[in-house]
């Protein structure tokens, strides 16, 4: 029998004059849009891994302040269960003309309506419930997060 082994995940969830920057890929072969987002690698911290991710889909620095919230989502097409560490932040300076990672088709601003009356293909429905969450003010002080690691 296999272990319970959830996936471990970051995003950056930014907005700048009422638009959210969003993230473009191909995910089994269908547009969908994400927030910048993706798995904490060994050894890495939780805002480590939400800085370098946002850099990788974007071209973009990227500053945590808060912790938006933690998310656990089932994806019933595959039976996985993934859990989120989103967190608000600050957009740094451009480092890169558009996203580094090849997987990333583009990166851009996009209206929460969007996201909401369905125009947006969304990855997942955390998408949606982080632009949710942030419109209605949450976050938690970084210190939440304690690493233990060394």
């Amino acid at each position: 029998m296999r272990g319970f082994r959830p996936h471990l995940t970051v995003a950056a969830v930014i907005e700048r004059g009422g638009r959210f920057l969003l993230v473009e890929e191909h995910v089994g072969g269908q547009r969908v849009f994400n927030q910048p987002a993706g798995h904490v690698e060994d050894g890495e911290t939780l805002l480590d891994a939400v800085r370098r991710e946002t850099h990788e889909e974007t071209g973009w620095a990227f500053e945590p302040t808060l912790l938006l919230g933690v998310y656990r989502w089932f994806n019933p097409e595959n039976g996985e269960t993934f859990i989120r560490f989103a967190f608000r932040g600050e957009l740094g300076q451009q480092l890169a003309p558009g996203p580094v990672d090849p997987a990333i088709v583009a990166a851009d601003w996009h209206g929460d309506e969007a996201v909401h009356d369905g125009t947006l293909p969304l990855r997942s429905p955390l998408v949606r419930r982080c632009i949710v969450d942030y419109r209605a003010g949450c976050g938690y002080p970084l210190t939440a997060l304690v690493d233990l690691s060394g």
